[in-house]
């Protein structure tokens, strides 16, 4: 993954918070967020990306930032 993909990636995590433990069903909100995460990617930068994918990534990218 290149960094400006990721960087468009957080940003749209980060902003509708992805993490967030709000509402009756998260599981439902965060598969709509990577949805939209999914498409900007394609849209802005022609990738194709699953979601099972960028979950994993942005798992590894907590646990990095956890870590230093």
């Amino acid at each position: 993954m290149v960094f400006v993909e990721m960087v468009e990636m957080v940003d749209i995590l980060k902003r509708a918070d992805y993490d967030g433990k709000y509402g009756l069903y998260p599981n439902v909100r965060k598969a709509k967020i990577m949805v939209k995460v999914v498409k900007s990617l394609q849209k802005n930068f022609g990738v194709r990306r699953s979601k099972d994918q960028l979950r994993k990534r942005w798992s590894d990218l907590k646990i990095g930032v956890r870590s230093v």
